[in-house]
């Protein structure tokens, strides 16, 4: 924490970009140290409230309906009848409440290994667990990867991995042998999505991440690109894998329909979240 012009400042420092990102903090309002992780809630002058995991910005109230909305329609809009969703990681429940708007889903089950993030949401960030108490979604705390190693074969028609970082926690779900049990998970035309980090600055892990689908049986991949302001370089995707076919099934008719409100996501913004600049098309080709 600094002081530049009689504001307190939290800043973040991604030292493999030799950059730092840094919000005006009013006060500090909780901090808790989980099995897993120290978890602290700041206010902030213009974001809202800010969740920082570890030292590491995670979402702030201005902001998160970006991350929340790409990671979740996206995927349920490009799935043909997407009904049993898992969520792994999550814990701050925005992801599961806009999943949650779609009518035709009929299970939601988000596996978060640490519930204190979720009762730290639960408090500064009600918003987003307005849908906790949905008769159609399950929260459990325990090791998602276990779960999904252990998940039934064929059972789940769309996976949507909202992890943080590969460190700590959320090491072990960006590997092959995670894919893996996914895709045998998935039924035959499953989806897995997963935050990607920045192809600005993480495109080694990007790419290792698509490598590593790929290896573990998926049959075509697709990275979308979205603005995140408060995560390293503004700029964020998420990567879909399909267990079988191309992605060519995006339910456009379905999203201008929909009957609920979203922030970000519509039909153009899906559209235009699909294409990939240059330098990352080469970076992707350069992988296969």
């Amino acid at each position: 924490m600094s002081v530049i012009n009689d504001k307190k400042w939290l800043t973040e420092v991604f030292a493999d970009s030799g950059s730092v990102f840094g919000l005006a903090i009013t006060k500090k309002l909780d901090e808790v140290q989980s099995p897993f992780q120290k978890i602290a809630m700041y206010e902030t002058t213009h974001f809202g409230n800010l969740m920082v995991i570890d030292d590491v910005i995670m979402l702030s109230s201005r902001d998160n309906f970006l991350y929340h909305e790409m990671l979740s329609h996206p995927v349920l809009f490009t799935h043909p009848n997407p009904k049993n969703v898992v969520i792994i990681g999550g814990g701050d429940c925005g992801t599961l409440r806009e999943v949650l708007k779609h009518p035709g889903v009929e299970r939601v089950t988000q596996i978060d290994i640490d519930e204190q993030v979720t009762r730290m949401a639960e408090k500064y960030f009600p918003e987003l667990c307005a849908s906790n108490n949905d008769p159609r979604a399950t929260l459990k705390f325990e090791d998602g990867i276990k779960f999904m190693r252990e998940a039934a074969a064929g059972s789940i028609d769309v996976i949507i991995v909202d992890s943080t970082d590969p460190i700590g926690p959320g090491e072990g779900l960006f590997n092959r042998a995670f894919y893996a049990s996914c895709l045998a998970a998935l039924a035959s035309d499953g989806i897995l999505v997963q935050q990607s980090e920045s192809p600005l600055i993480h495109m080694p892990l990007l790419t290792a991440m698509r490598q590593a689908m790929s290896d573990a049986g998926f049959a075509s991949l697709q990275t979308l690109n979205f603005p995140q302001m408060v995560y390293p370089s503004g700029w964020w995707t998420c990567t879909l894998a399909k267990k079988s076919g191309e992605f060519n099934g995006f339910r456009e008719g379905a999203a201008a329909a929909a009957g609920f409100d979203t922030e970000y996501y519509n039909v153009e913004v899906h559209k235009a979240a699909a294409a990939l600049p240059n330098f990352v098309k080469k970076a992707f080709a350069a992988n296969q």
